[in-house]
């Protein structure tokens, strides 16, 4: 059987998904050792890998929303974490001798970890793979372009410190960018990825790897919308306000607000909404007829799994790039504003239009059949030989 090292980094959305491929790896026998942050010991565990914790590394105050989504807080993380692991984490891997490693392309010292003992490596792309061509085709406002061109000197500076210990980095595009020498596991659909023919046959769009979801939620005889903003960004009331104002009178609502969040602020609600801090989302969408999403990856890419149309509200460039694609497909509506108004018009259209119900399902059929967790063990077990 063989030994495989995962190594991520302190966010859900790159966790999340390399839990159904560790399930899959550990139900065939192998060995699972997974180097993350103590916040998500509990899940990597249940999942059937021997947790191994980062948090004696130099993380500073690392926040996961942040260094998801902040070029210059992922580099100081990448560049904090590699450099104080970097004794201890030799060592162990010298004495684990696993036969491959999965890193998140962003915990980029996995990857560094890997080069410098010779052991074969697979990276895992949560997020679209990126390239000049699906840059292209997401269509980032020139703002957000302009924004992360700003940072790159600064955070092409914060890798000196690897550079001076001989890891061969020469900037922050090395980040950035997919390696095309790589085998990758993205998970997502070639339908859904942007300029997916652009890629080398080494990048497998493997789609969505869910973990196992609960019964289907009960669903009465008006449409359900489920909205949320994800479990990292916390919302203020407003927003969710706003949804109750727009659309309780015509639609059933479930609304997920967020970790720590009191479902009891919003006060008394009208009868078919229901608030929580969290939910077992994808019981919901398997039931929702629309949702009201921030585009997180995973989030869009689990609606689309149960063919649920979007109305998007992205908070950040990588979710804008999602909310983007989307809508190119016809899957998915933009919310302008946060105004009743808006919200409700914006439900209206979708929940009254067959072609984004339509676009829904045909992604659907292309998520579901991309080939999941097993097919990603297979690329990692084919990239150590084993």
């Amino acid at each position: 059987m063989a030994r495989i090292v995962f190594f991520n980094i302190p966010a859900h959305g790159h966790t999340n998904p390399t839990l159904a491929v560790v399930r899959a790896l550990t139900a065939q026998g192998h060995e699972v050792i997974y180097y993350s942050f103590e916040p998500f010991r509990a899940a990597i565990e249940a999942a059937g890998a021997r947790f191994i914790s980062c948090d004696r590394a130099d993380a500073g105050d690392a926040d996961g929303g942040q260094v998801a989504r902040d070029l210059v807080a992922s580099i100081a993380l990448i560049v904090r974490v590699t450099l104080s692991m970097d004794e201890a984490v030799t060592r162990e891997l010298e004495a684990l001798k696993p036969d491959v490693i999965v890193a998140d392309s962003v915990a980029f010292w996995g990857k560094l970890f890997a080069l410098k003992l010779g052991v074969p490596l697979v990276s895992s792309c949560t997020t679209f793979a990126f390239n000049r061509h699906s840059a292209k085709i997401m269509k980032s406002s020139a703002g957000d372009l302009l924004g992360m061109l700003w940072k790159l000197p600064r955070a092409g500076r914060l890798l000196k410190p690897l550079r001076d210990k001989g890891y061969p980095v020469k900037g922050a595009l090395d980040i950035l960018q997919n390696d095309p020498a790589l085998p990758t596991v993205v998970y997502t659909s070639t339908a859904f990825q942007p300029a997916a023919d652009t890629f080398p046959d080494n990048f497998h769009f493997v789609g969505p790897c869910l973990r196992p979801s609960g019964e289907p939620w009960p669903k009465g005889e008006r449409p359900l919308v489920y909205a949320s903003v994800g479990t990292v960004l916390k919302e203020g009331t407003a927003f969710f306000r706003a949804c109750v104002e727009a659309l309780s009178d015509t639609c059933d609502l479930v609304l997920s607000l967020g970790e720590g969040a009191d479902p009891a602020s919003l006060g008394a609600l009208p009868a078919g909404v229901r608030a929580f801090a969290r939910v077992d989302q994808l019981a919901v969408l398997r039931s929702a007829d629309a949702f009201i999403t921030h585009c997180g990856m995973n989030s869009a890419s689990e609606a689309l799994y149960y063919g649920v149309p979007l109305i998007t509200r992205p908070l950040t460039p990588e979710e804008t790039g999602v909310a983007n694609r989307a809508i190119q497909l016809g899957a998915a509506l933009p919310l302008p504003s946060d105004d009743p108004q808006a919200i409700r018009d914006a439900a209206t259209a979708l929940l009254a239009s067959p072609a984004h119900r339509a676009a829904a399902r045909d992604l659907s059929h292309s998520l579901r059949s991309a080939g999941g967790p097993e097919a990603a063990a297979r690329v990692i077990l084919r990239a150590g030989n084993c």
